[in-house]
């Protein structure tokens, strides 16, 4: 009778119920939504579907700011609204259904537009986490805008009409230390061993070994022999292309073969052949990161530095002395066909040293928190663990304030102009949009919002796009067509449209609270009807 297999440690509730996320950003990045507060302007069809992609992930906290009554508009569009939250405060109905979706999560409203906060408590936007703004008025956005630069809190501005869709985001600084790229290359130093890995790879005797472990030996081991051998009769490393493939077929020599001469099926043989091309390159630090350690930033630091950059000058400062050059070992090997003790003995040499220069970086911190007058326990030893971990992946992202595009003199004129060049550029929607903005701000309405003044307003909608080019020093738009199409919305949000970009919306706020993945950068464009999207630096 067979034994009963054992079981697996009991997950909480919370484990449970955020499982698949967890997997995406770890326990680490879920503390960091869970203690996050989320301030919503305007919980239209976007804004409130923004709000529900951040509650059900768990999201700690959100406020909602919003004067506005529910509309037909409204209730036609906003999936959390129904005919009964007509002429109700918009804010309190979209706080409580969206309530609903996690008991976690707590959430307020203030049912008063943003002008009237903005006018009246200037410094209610100081503790929020970040702050999502929707369809808001151009006058108002730029006083928002200053007003959470100067606190250095994300901001993130979305528009939806129609089959349109915008975000942009404002950030002074983001920095992220995950970003979890798409195809990771593991840190063997098969090219710069270490002392400990190099005499370990010394210790083993390829050709002296028996069928059985020869063949189960770890492919990180054959590599190494076989660039040993390279090297003997090379200055450097295997690189072009026909260089690569001689130096596989040097590898596939080192099969054993049977009586008959026939290769024996090594699998390990075969992996060490497949890994060539992403193990078999030099060591060296990504120009990404390199900008990042000679980032002003890192190199000068001060008092009011955050720890991300007081742990670079850590990492730095390792690279210059303990480490030679190299950032710190991620001590972390892929699998491989092996002998379990064969590969449990390889592992602990690549951990050993991984946890030295964890250790070499993890007592700079701590100088370096001297030395700025900081208290010892201000950054976490597991931070500095995860920062040497993905210390091949830093990142820092600088942007623009959006104000600054609402003055002529500030905003790059020079990229708007040379988009509208190529008539398939989204650009033309951004340039349309900010006509949008300029015609509510002098009629307080949206083009084509009541039916008999649909075609009045292309006009006036022309003159404001025109008078906006005017100002760039920008030639006209090509074509009139996307006035037209914009007025036949008259301002109307399309459910799904709203849905698309609120859940890309949700996406990159979650990557700015959790400050891993990296973000958009500035202005994201989205066409629904031919289905693409592009993304514009001011």
């Amino acid at each position: 009778m067979a034994s009963p297999a054992p079981k697996s440690p009991e997950q909480s509730e919370k484990s449970r119920k955020y499982d698949r996320q967890l997997r995406l950003w770890n326990d680490h990045g879920q503390s960091l939504l869970e203690s996050a507060h989320v301030c919503l302007i305007n919980a239209n069809a976007l804004g409130t579907e923004i709000l529900k992609s951040l509650v059900l992930p768990g999201i700690g906290a959100f406020t909602i700011i919003d004067g506005n009554k529910v509309t037909d508009e409204d209730i036609g569009s906003n999936f959390f609204l129904d005919a009964d939250s007509a002429g109700k405060s918009r804010a309190q109905v979209a706080t409580q259904l969206l309530l609903e979706l996690n008991s976690d999560v707590r959430g307020d409203y203030i049912d008063e537009g943003p002008e009237q906060i903005l006018n009246n408590s200037p410094d209610f936007f100081n503790n929020f986490t970040i702050v999502i703004a929707c369809a808001m008025p151009e006058k108002s956005l730029i006083i928002l805008s200053k007003k959470l630069w100067e606190l250095d809190i994300p901001l993130i501005v979305c528009r939806s009409i129609g089959f349109i869709g915008c975000a942009r985001v404002q950030i002074k600084e983001h920095t992220v230390v995950e970003t979890h790229p798409d195809n990771e290359i593991p840190d063997l130093r098969l090219d710069k061993p270490f002392e400990g890995l190099k005499n370990h790879f010394d210790s083993i005797d390829l050709e002296a070994m028996d069928l059985k472990d020869h063949s189960h030996t770890p492919y990180v081991t054959v590599l190494y022999k076989y660039l040993q051998k390279w090297l003997e009769t090379h200055q450097d490393l295997p690189k072009t292309r026909v260089e690569k493939e001689e130096f596989k077929e040097m590898i596939r020599d080192g099969i054993r073969k049977d009586e008959n001469g026939v290769p024996i099926g090594e699998e390990n043989f075969e992996e060490a052949i497949r890994a060539v091309n992403t193990c078999i390159r030099p060591t060296t630090v990504s120009g990404t990161v390199s900008e990042v350690l000679n980032d002003n930033s890192c190199i000068n630091l001060n008092s009011k530095s955050s720890s991300f950059w007081i742990i670079a000058k850590a990492i730095r400062d390792f690279m210059e002395h303990e480490g030679g050059g190299l950032l710190p070992l991620t001590g972390a090997l892929p699998d491989m066909v092996a002998d379990t003790e064969k590969f449990i003995s390889l592992q602990q040499v690549y951990h050993k040293q991984a946890v030295a220069d964890v250790e070499a970086v993890w007592r700079r911190t701590l100088m370096l928190l001297r030395q700025l007058g900081k208290p010892s326990d201000s950054i976490p030893e597991k931070d500095v663990k995860l920062f040497c971990r993905h210390a091949s992946e830093l990142c820092v992202q600088r942007g623009t304030c959006i104000a600054d595009e609402y003055d002529p003199k500030l905003i790059n004129t020079n990229k708007i102009a040379q988009e509208l060049e190529n008539p398939e550029s989204l650009m033309v929607y951004y340039v349309v949009l900010r006509g949008v903005e300029k015609f509510q701000a002098e009629y307080n309405a949206y083009p084509g919002e009541f039916d008999d003044h649909v075609e009045p307003d292309i006009v006036k909608l022309k003159a404001c796009i025109s008078k906006l080019l005017g100002e760039w020093g920008c030639g006209p738009l090509v074509k009139d067509d996307y006035v037209h199409e914009v007025c036949r919305f008259g301002g109307a949000e399309l459910h799904s449209i709203s849905a698309t970009l609120g859940g890309l919306v949700a996406q990159e706020t979650v990557k700015f609270i959790t400050h891993q993945y990296k973000p958009i950068s500035n202005t994201f464009i989205y066409d629904a009807a031919i289905l693409e999207g592009a993304t514009f630096f001011f």
